[in-house]
């Protein structure tokens, strides 16, 4: 059986204080934390809206439906041009990269695109 997300957070060997950072973030949100593809992903009604990543270069957000954003801060990349037609990635390298309210910003965004 895979991770419970309080055992990810507990046992987070890249970018731990930044990746809680954005839990921390995330968490005023009424979204459903779960863990999906080893990260913990954050859903409304059945619908994956977003998750924490950490890799070795980078930590920060996929959003699911992240094409349907607007974007007007340009920190949504698409990961794999001509593979992936939806997901966007806000990739972040430091905790100085974690802006709480803009962050905030796209999350209602996505929450309501979830909602619809």
């Amino acid at each position: 059986m895979g991770k419970s997300v309080e055992e990810y957070f507990e046992t987070l060997s890249l970018w731990p204080e930044e990746q809680g950072r954005l839990r921390d973030v995330l968490k005023p949100f009424e979204l459903d934390e779960t863990m999906k593809w080893l990260f913990p992903t954050y859903s409304l009604n059945g619908k994956n809206v977003c998750a924490i990543v950490g890799f070795k270069g980078y930590f920060g957000l996929w959003f699911f439906d992240g094409a349907k954003l607007d974007d007007p801060q340009a920190v949504l990349m698409n990961a794999q041009p001509g593979k992936t037609k939806m997901l966007r990635q806000w990739r972040m390298t430091s905790l100085n990269d974690i802006h709480p309210a803009l962050i905030g910003e796209y999350v209602r965004e996505a929450i309501n695109n979830a909602d619809a």
